[in-house]
């Protein structure tokens, strides 16, 4: 049986952000889904629990980070294509959401990252295998 990742993530307004997200084409398990969090479906085995902050809290005595200010993880993405990078960073500023840094190219490796309305940082980044190969023969 493959391992499932399930991150966990502290929201304000649930209801904004599943719009901000299905803006993105994400969807949702209605299974896990109610007026404390839903289960956002990345891929197979790959899921975010947005949870609201008052819900978050009963899974830990720490403080929540207030993601707009600190920095609590970056979460990345791969993307099929160096388009697809952008087509997504395209949907994050007409959902609402802002690109956090200047993209990155680095030949075999290309990526671009956004806040989402909650200050919680992602990634999407295109690796081109073959190019990232031909760059370590290189080295050797």
């Amino acid at each position: 049986m493959a391992t499932k990742i399930f991150v966990n993530l502290p929201v304000k307004d649930l209801n904004k952000t599943v719009k901000f997200f299905t803006k993105l084409g994400f969807t949702f398990n209605p299974q896990f889904t109610d007026e404390n969090a839903t289960c956002m479906i990345v891929g197979e085995d790959i899921f975010v629990m947005l949870l609201v902050e008052k819900f978050f809290k009963t899974f830990t005595k720490k403080e929540i980070c207030d993601a707009t200010k600190d920095a609590e993880v970056i979460v990345a993405l791969s993307a099929e294509s160096r388009g697809k990078v952008d087509q997504m960073i395209n949907r994050v500023i007409e959902a609402g959401g802002r690109e956090s840094r200047e993209p990155q190219d680095h030949g075999w490796m290309y990526g671009r990252s956004f806040q989402d309305i909650d200050g919680h940082l992602w990634e999407i980044i295109h690796m081109d295998e073959t190019a990232m190969q031909k760059e370590s023969e290189k080295r050797s």
